[in-house]
């Protein structure tokens, strides 16, 4: 029913941002190198929908290498900005450029020593021609049809600040190691940072057997450990091999006395193997192209020490 109208809204917003691409010149770069240059920290502020837009700004700059708070602009003239020290570097966003909580800011900015890059959709507005980069992110018209709620500038202000923290990203040479370090709670952060020693079996729940233990006794340890599989070790306790449930379903048909044979008969001799200090994600490309389940996790003497199976991956939430 509303389809012609939200294509138009989205046209707008789209033809606002396309615009900006033809704005990106000197002043951009100098406002990325005020930025780069920052020795403290990169403030955005602003008010209403503008200051919204900032604070996802200044998380994007935190998240990607750029140290940065949002500082409301009303909170900061009744005492918040004693946050502003002289190595920060401000953002101010208002599309008018004459937001009055804004402009008080100015001349107290000016004393702190801090420098000043306005977002603006009016270069010549007071805060456009008192910053030190203004740089110009106005829109031929609000995607609203009375004109009245921001939109396609709310649009245009949050793309030039993807282009803002990207740029400094790449200029920092910002890793995915990095941006994992700021997001350790994510899928990424678990990619990146998560160890095999982080989540793999120890102790009771890592069934280690020696080589002339009976079948029946290497079983009953693999269920009192709740596993799947256990890690079989020679008279020196070097890993030799596993026996895993698949090691019983390929030989309990076909031996009748598979119990009481010795687990080095039937076990999967020399097993892939992990040392403990590998990310938990390498550990999941091997399991998955070796197509095993478990594989054993040894120390710089081929010794045991951990068990890692593919539940614990999928608990911590890599699979």
């Amino acid at each position: 029913m509303y389809g012609k109208e939200a294509k138009e809204v989205l046209k707008i917003e789209a033809e606002a941002i396309e615009a900006l691409m033809r704005r990106i010149d000197e002043k951009f770069d100098k406002a990325i190198g005020l930025l780069s240059e920052c020795r403290g920290r990169v403030i955005v502020t602003g008010m209403g929908k503008g200051g919204l837009i900032g604070q996802k700004i200044s998380a994007t700059l935190s998240s990607t290498g750029t140290p940065s708070l949002f500082l409301h602009s009303a909170e900061a003239i009744h005492g918040d900005l004693g946050r502003v020290i002289r190595e920060d570097v401000i953002l101010a966003i208002s599309n008018s450029g004459e937001t009055e909580e804004v402009i008080r800011l100015l001349p107290l900015i000016k004393k702190i020593g801090a420098r000043l890059i306005a977002l603006t959709g009016n270069p010549r507005s007071t805060l456009g021609r008192h910053s030190d980069v203004t740089l110009d992110v106005s829109v031929k018209k609000e995607a609203c049809p009375l004109g009245l709620a921001p939109t396609a500038s709310t649009t245009a202000t949050l793309a030039m600040g993807d282009a803002i923290a990207v740029c400094l990203l790449k200029k920092k040479r910002f890793r995915e190691e990095d941006f994992a370090f700021y997001h350790p709670g994510g899928a990424l952060g678990k990619r990146l940072l998560l160890k095999v020693e982080d989540i793999m079996r120890r102790g009771a729940s890592n069934p280690v057997v020696k080589e002339d233990e009976l079948v029946r006794d290497v079983l009953l340890k693999i269920t009192e450990a709740r596993a799947g599989a256990a890690s079989v070790v020679d008279r020196s306790g070097k890993l030799t091999g596993i026996f895993t449930d698949g090691d019983l379903r390929r030989h309990v048909e076909s031996d009748k006395n598979l119990v009481v044979r010795k687990v080095k008969d039937v076990m999967t001799k020399d097993p892939v193997t992990i040392p403990k200090d590998h990310l938990a994600s390498e550990a999941l490309r091997i399991l998955q192209d070796k197509r095993i389940d478990e594989v054993p996790i040894v120390d710089a003497r081929h010794r045991p020490i951990g068990m890692l199976d593919v539940q614990d991956l999928l608990k911590a939430g890599l699979v």
